[in-house]
This record gives C-alpha cells, structure tokens and sequence, in this order.
C-alpha cells in the first residue's frame, strides 16, 4: 500500500522508478491508479537474491526504498519461517545488493515498524533498544539491526523509517481495523473488532508516511542521520475503540455498534511513538489530520467496493 503512493509520487516528481512487484494485485493502488503503467516492473521476491541484484543493477538505480515485508502480526504468528525470510532474509539481499554495486546505490530508506522496539515504555524513542519478541516484532528489530550493521561495517548510506499503523487508500489487508471497518459498513455488515477494543496505537496518513520516507532519502548522507533510525508519528495515539468511532464518523454512520470479539492474541497491548527527533533533524512534521485523511480513505474505499448499505 505504501509502495503504491510512494511510486506514484516518485512518479510525478519525474523519477525514473523500478518496482520489485511479487504477485499481480488488479485490486492494488499500483495498478487501480495506472502508476504501473509509468514505471519498470521486475517481477520477482526479496527472497531471491537474483530479483534483487537485477533489479537495482540492471537499472543502475541510486535510491533504493526498501518498503518490502510481510506485514501482518497474525500471519507472522502463523507463519514464522515464511515471514523471516521475506522480512529478515529479504533485507539482508537488498542491503548486499546494495553494497555490491560499488557505490552507485547512493541512498537507502530501509521500512521498519514501531513493532520493533517490543514491549516497553510509552512513547517510544529512538535511544531505546530494540526488544520484538514475538515473530512479526522480531523480524522488525532483525531488519533494524541489519540496516545499521551494513551502515556501520560497510558505510552504506542507509537509514531506518519507524512508524505506527500506517493508513490510507490501498490497504488491502481486512483483518485490520481502518480497511475492516470501512468494508463491513460498506457491504451493509457490522463491524468487527478482534480485540477488546482497549489497544492503543499511532495512526499515521500514508501521505505522511511517504513524505517520511522522502525526507529520510534526501537527508541519508548526513553523519547524524545514516545508520540510525527515525520514529514517524503524528503523537496523537488513539485506543481502537476510538479509531474505529471515527471510521464510522467519516462512513457517515455515527454510533454504529461493532462485534467485539476480544480475540487479539501475541500483540503488545499499547505502542506510540515520540517523533521529535524527526521534527528536529529532518524537518518533518504528521500533516494530514485524522478526519480528512479517514475521509480520503473511505472514498478510495467506496470507489473500490462500491454502496451498498453506506
């Protein structure tokens, strides 16, 4: 989803862009939005160390966004092996890739999570140590750790994106909250809550995810910014019952009762981040506020569903 928005915005700067794209979603952004028809596709998986190599070699690419994983806690717990290999496997790939290529991979903007910190205190900062213990966080604090190892061993110019749930036209992964929401109330069915409703995240507007990565890639040569990594949030953590009330806010359906099924298992109960860094060393700042980006998302929602009972 992410991938999407930042190609496309690539794009229209006028990047020369290569997409390493695993499977043909005709429901992804990438494709709905005709992004795909302006870049050069290799198709291909992080896991196989030739897709990488040719993708950025063979294109002589400078910038490297490494934006690729398996990214939901639930299939992780289900499926360790697989999402190792995507997550930690598939980074270590592109991180030698790019250190083969001798130079002409100039930046690398390396997609990380809140989730690899693990459990500890809130909010977050980017002193702390990266703790994930269940696989998905794990795999996160592994993919952080390879990053600053290529930085500091072979000075590559890279450095770590973390941000919280990440929102916004394209996800296509239902089981959570924002897309699940949006899809029930737009197929005419009650929502759904797997936890209890308690759980408490930063919720962060790809639109501000991707000026993150952006400004992570203009800014990767400064000695006080390569190797390390930068929390990305707009500070204003929210409980699900809260983000889901104001999903049904933006579906113009106020006061719409979910089914909560209190059924959240190996998921850290509450994680928020603290971006002051990322204002102070990159300029950054969250931009989109909750309602208009909940508002833009639900339209992306409808155009693909369609109305049914909205």
């Amino acid at each position: 989803m992410v991938g999407s928005w930042l190609t496309r915005a690539l794009v229209e700067a006028g990047s020369y862009v290569v997409a390493l794209v695993p499977d043909w979603d005709p429901q992804s952004e990438l494709l709905r939005s005709g992004t795909i028809n302006s870049v050069n596709v290799v198709n291909g998986r992080l896991e196989d160390y030739e897709a990488v190599e040719r993708s950025i070699n063979g294109h002589e690419v400078d910038t490297v966004f490494h934006l690729g994983a398996q990214t939901i806690v639930g299939t992780a717990d289900r499926s360790p092996r697989a999402t190792f290999r995507s997550n930690i496997e598939g980074t270590w790939n592109v991180l030698d890739a790019c250190r083969l290529m001798g130079g002409m991979v100039e930046r690398i903007v390396v997609a990380s999570s809140d989730k690899a910190y693990g459990e500890q205190e809130l909010p977050y900062v980017e002193s702390m140590p990266l703790e994930g213990r269940h696989p998905y966080e794990v795999s996160k604090s592994c993919t952080d750790l390879l990053t600053t190892s290529y930085a500091v061993t072979y000075g590559l110019p890279a450095a770590i994106a973390r941000c919280g749930n990440i929102y916004g036209g394209g996800d296509l992964n239902w089981s959570r909250i924002i897309p699940g929401t949006f899809r029930s109330i737009l197929e005419g069915k009650q929502p759904v809550l797997r936890s209890d409703g308690t759980f408490v995240r930063d919720y962060l507007h790809v639109n501000d995810v991707v000026g993150a990565y952006i400004a992570l890639a203009e800014n990767v040569h400064r000695n006080d910014v390569v190797g390390r990594g930068f929390n990305f949030s707009d500070e204003s953590p929210l409980s699900v019952m809260q983000i889901y009330t104001a999903c049904c806010e933006a579906a113009g359906k106020p006061g719409l009762a979910p089914l909560i099924l209190n059924k959240a298992q190996g998921e850290i109960k509450d994680q928020y981040l603290d971006a002051t860094l990322a204002r102070s060393a990159l300029n950054w700042s969250a931009r989109v506020k909750l309602e208009d980006g909940l508002s833009k998302t639900f339209s992306w929602y409808r155009d693909l569903i369609g109305v049914k009972n909205a």
